[in-house]
């Protein structure tokens, strides 16, 4: 598994790591904090279009989400690609529709907590997998 102890030390190179749960926590708290919500507003989750990248989304026309209106995606610079994820059985799936990202935080010895954003949701979401899976990973500066 890539989200193993044993493996995190070995993705990163010297001076980087996967972000934990609470740090990818800490981001989102930090963007709505900071007014990058698609509204402008400072309350509630609705961050994703500032996270998205302006190219390689879905459209869709519902105000607010990743893929209505691609160029006022980015507000953020997280540049997210929606690069989709790899079943267990080693299927690809959702490319262009969601970007999924792995933490460093398991929450038991085969499913690890992961983030993501879908093309018709405007925010950034907390969910596990089986570790099994294949999803992006994210490197921050120690």
């Amino acid at each position: 598994y890539v989200v193993s102890p044993s493996n995190l030390k070995k993705i990163a190179p010297t001076g980087w790591h996967v972000p934990f749960d609470a740090e990818w926590d800490a981001l989102q708290n930090n963007l709505i904090a900071e007014g990058y919500n698609w509204d402008g507003t400072k309350t509630g989750n609705k961050i994703a279009k500032s996270m998205a990248a302006k190219a390689d989304w879905v459209t869709y026309t519902t105000a607010g989400i990743i893929g209505c209106d691609l160029t006022k995606n980015n507000s953020s610079g997280f540049s997210g690609l929606p690069g989709g994820w790899r079943s267990i059985n080693g299927d690809f799936y959702y490319q262009r529709l969601n970007g999924d990202w792995w933490t460093a935080t398991e929450r038991d010895t085969v499913v690890a907590w992961g983030y993501y954003l879908h093309f018709d949701d405007g925010g950034l979401v907390r969910s596990f997998s089986h570790k099994s899976c294949g999803f992006s990973l994210r490197l921050v500066l120690d």
